[in-house]
């Protein structure tokens, strides 16, 4: 169906530069982050100093220009960035993945140079931490049904309606989101906007208890009588729903690194155990039917690895990766529920306990299968993207 690899000529081995990203970021997570990460995740807190040093660090722009404040890179090393803070602890790189692909990236990409100039420096320091709102009660795979309405009273914007799920909808300083121009049709005149915490009107609803992610909050936004300014408006109306799309190009790319940390921080616990386990006179790992699964773990984390690579190369080609994306995403989410069960599998009784990381990771990964999209939307949009290109 597609090219090989090699026809690409893409370059998915990682540079010295990015290794040593790599490596920044991973020693970063085991002295700063493995420490806290039960107490953060038990008591269902977000972790404001370490996202802090993550400001502090560039983390927080990574895709965010120089000239705005950005370490100005590229997918490349935010893929590395990710998957090492997710190989430690989901929460914080699924809050640092939504910060950097949704609400900054939306910014980024659509924003006028006054918006850039106003939100991106605070962005990318830390200083602000972003939500992103699209998600509503009635409207989640199907986005485009979305009933938060703004209507233009002469003066300014007037938002209505109410978002879920939202990645920092509490500990957020500003949010990107989507809103109904009335007068426009279901699906029609959806339409970006810009909102600060304190905007009257605007506050944060209820708080999610979640499964696993529980460091990385997730709760309501809610407008009620919300005024927002024209200025605040992001891009032409009625594009907000195809600006949302192309920034889950993207953010599915991140939920691609964050599935690709957990199963590997799951593998290389199941591994260490495997090795150190005494049964029945030998090890686990000297046992065939633990090898054929550490094997079988291996090999979905290489090649989810390689989708992953692909669609970040892509990307900092300036290229569409639909397909791309929504490949790794789906492929990576789907082997991160399957490694990390197979690691609390081979730990037995102490991958169910508190004390060994993998009941974390497998409580972690399943939102991975959901968020962005769920595993069953990426299929549609693959088969349309199929579709479209082979047809």
């Amino acid at each position: 169906m597609a090219t090989t690899l090699e026809a690409t000529g893409l370059q998915l081995d990682l540079t010295e530069n990015q290794r040593m990203i790599q490596d920044m970021v991973r020693r970063f997570a085991e002295e700063h982050i493995r420490p806290v990460m039960r107490s953060y995740d038990e008591k269902q807190e977000f972790p404001a100093e370490i996202f802090q040093r993550l400001g502090e660090l560039g983390l927080l722009g990574v895709l965010v220009p120089g000239e705005y404040g950005g370490a100005g890179l590229g997918y490349h090393e935010y893929v590395v960035a990710v998957m090492e803070l997710a190989r430690v602890d989901g929460s914080v790189a699924l809050s640092m993945a939504a910060h950097n692909s949704l609400c900054t990236n939306h910014i980024c990409l659509f924003g006028s140079e006054e918006q850039k100039r106003r939100y991106l420096p605070e962005l990318a320091s830390g200083r602000w931490i972003g939500a992103w709102g699209l998600t509503e009660p009635n409207a989640g795979s199907d986005a485009a049904a979305l009933r938060t309405t703004a209507r233009w009273n002469g003066e300014h914007w007037v938002l209505e309606g109410s978002k879920t799920f939202i990645t920092h909808a509490h500990v957020g300083q500003v949010a990107v989101v989507m809103a109904r121009a009335e007068g426009h049709p279901e699906g029609e005149g959806i339409t970006a906007f810009i909102v600060e915490k304190g905007t009257p009107g605007f506050r944060a609803g209820k708080k999610e208890d979640k499964l696993g992610m529980r460091a990385s909050e997730t709760g309501e936004l809610i407008f009620q009588g919300c005024p927002v300014p024209d200025s605040q408006r992001l891009g032409p109306i009625g594009e907000g729903f195809r600006q949302a799309m192309q920034v889950l190009d993207g953010g599915r790319i991140s939920i691609a690194a964050l599935a690709l940390g957990l199963a590997q921080g799951a593998f290389e616990t199941a591994f260490r155990y495997a090795l150190q386990r005494q049964q029945f006179g030998q090890r686990l790992f000297d046992m065939q039917a633990i090898q054929f699964k550490l094997a079988e773990m291996a090999t979905e984390i290489e090649a989810a690895w390689l989708l992953t690579m692909k669609a970040a190369a892509l990307k900092d080609r300036g290229q569409t990766t639909t397909l791309e994306s929504s490949m790794a995403k789906l492929y990576a989410s789907e082997v991160a529920v399957r490694v990390t069960g197979e690691a609390v599998q081979i730990l037995g009784g102490y991958g169910y306990v508190k004390e060994f990381p993998v009941e974390k990771h497998y409580r972690d990964a399943k939102l991975c299968t959901i968020g962005e999209g769920t595993s069953e939307i990426q299929r549609l949009v693959i088969a349309r993207q199929v579709l479209k290109r082979f047809a």
